[in-house]
């Protein structure tokens, strides 16, 4: 086989993953691997909820892009100005011209909070933020210390975002952050969503509402955020319904990365990647491939989702360079840890075919699942070294494979009373 090209647009957690992974997969004479990304800050994307409430700094969970990847992967920090499908190469900011023989979108996801009226005017980071960047999140700590009661309201502007349980968490923390300040009682907090519900899988948004309601945080639904008036405090939805704040944190608007738009063939309305749900192949071309936030799979934008998909595309590519039928391995598996405050966390684990269901994780003496546990916050503290040190280098999780495990799950649901707090 001739040295192959193999260029991944995006240096985040899908595309370090990957790259690690293909370097271990394939010696330095079979595959050249060059990674692009705009700057060289690797952010540990989980750890942006903890930075609000003091529990993290921005410092500890951003490092080098460039320190994350192995030996033998060539690291551009530039822009994309376009990927040219039909000539397989991607043109860069400066004018250099990445030829491929197997390209991997890896762009995550851009924030857009220009996108809603009065977001980003007066008021911006003042009394509306958004801790879903690392300077959103550190000027939020800010204002969360001087927060002395009132109106706290989480909003999602709309969806997909990534981490769509991330506002639910935040909602969970900031009634325990404000209860251990002692503030608590003279305070409202709010969570607002686009959704019919506080998530997108029934069973999971029926045990999490539940416990909004246990902690008093309430729920406004099918709530689309049109405007913003940062000045009198007001958030407006495109129905003519108003919810007043003292204090807004807010998840802007997400689309797909701009070059992705600007690259015919490429991308989406809305900028994100077509992709085949089980190979990670995309229809622009039989060697395009993606993964992570920048697709449009029906499945959470979430780091575990990204893994994932990291096992099953690694493996792809390889097979693709082989001649070989692509596997249609990826099965929508994502699991994701809900910080409930007070040192306790849920656990949910999905597919695309089968809701979170009650039982451990991933087998029948793992994590619990779908109920409150303190193990589960451990496990979360704990997924941040495993993140840096296991999977972003491409190793393996020992007994965890890419396919939703069904060990340890119960098929009849408890109810959320039953379950939330066992």
């Amino acid at each position: 086989m001739s040295r192959k090209q193999i260029v991944i647009l995006g240096g985040g957690t899908g595309g370090t993953m990957v790259a690690n992974r293909l370097r271990r997969r394939f010696d330095l004479d079979a595959a050249e691997i060059h990674v692009v990304d705009r700057d060289d800050r690797h952010v540990y994307q989980p750890g942006l909820l903890f930075v609000p409430f003091g529990l993290a700094h921005v410092e500890e969970i951003v490092r080098p892009r460039r320190r994350q990847l192995r030996s033998g992967v060539v690291f551009h920090e530039n822009e994309v100005a376009e990927a040219r499908i039909a000539r397989d190469e991607v043109l860069l900011e400066d004018g250099t011209v990445l030829p491929y023989d197997a390209l991997v979108v890896a762009s995550g996801v851009r924030l857009q909070p220009e996108e809603t009226e009065g977001m980003t005017g007066p008021g911006w980071n003042e009394r509306v933020f958004t801790f879903y960047d690392a300077e959103g999140a550190d000027a939020l700590h800010g204002a969360l210390e001087r927060f002395d009661g009132g109106r706290l309201v989480v909003n999602i502007a709309d969806m997909p975002i990534k981490c769509p349980v991330a506002p639910i968490e935040f909602a969970f923390l900031a009634d325990w952050y404000l209860r251990e300040r002692g503030v608590r009682a003279r305070s409202e907090v709010v969570l607002a969503t686009p959704l019919d519900g506080c998530f997108t899988k029934p069973i999971a948004s029926e045990h999490l509402t539940y416990l909004l309601g246990e902690k008093e945080i309430e729920l406004v639904t099918e709530f689309s955020a049109g405007e913003i008036d940062g000045v009198n405090g007001k958030l407006v939805s495109y129905d003519g319904r108003e919810v007043d704040f003292d204090l807004l944190v807010t998840v802007p608007v997400h689309s797909g990365a701009a070059y992705v738009e600007r690259s015919p063939g490429l991308g989406d309305a809305l900028g994100f990647v077509p992709t085949d749900k089980h190979t990670l192949q995309t229809p622009a071309k039989a060697n395009v491939f993606a993964l992570g936030d920048a697709t449009d799979l029906p499945t959470s934008k979430a780091g575990s989702v990204t893994h994932f998909e990291a096992e099953v595309l690694t493996e792809n590519i390889a097979r693709y360079f082989a001649d070989e039928e692509l596997e249609a391995g990826y099965d929508g598996h994502a699991n994701c840890f809900i910080e409930t405050g007070f040192h306790k966390a849920l656990l949910i684990d999905f597919n695309y075919e089968t809701e979170p269901l009650p039982g451990h994780f991933p087998t029948p003496i793992g994590l619990p699942l779908l109920r409150e546990s303190r193990l589960n916050h451990l496990g979360k503290l704990l997924f941040q070294p495993i993140y840096w040190h296991v999977l972003l280098p491409g190793r393996d999780l020992p007994g965890l494979g890419s396919a939703m495990p069904t060990a340890g799950k119960k098929r009849t649901l408890s109810t959320p009373a039953q379950g939330a707090r066992r």
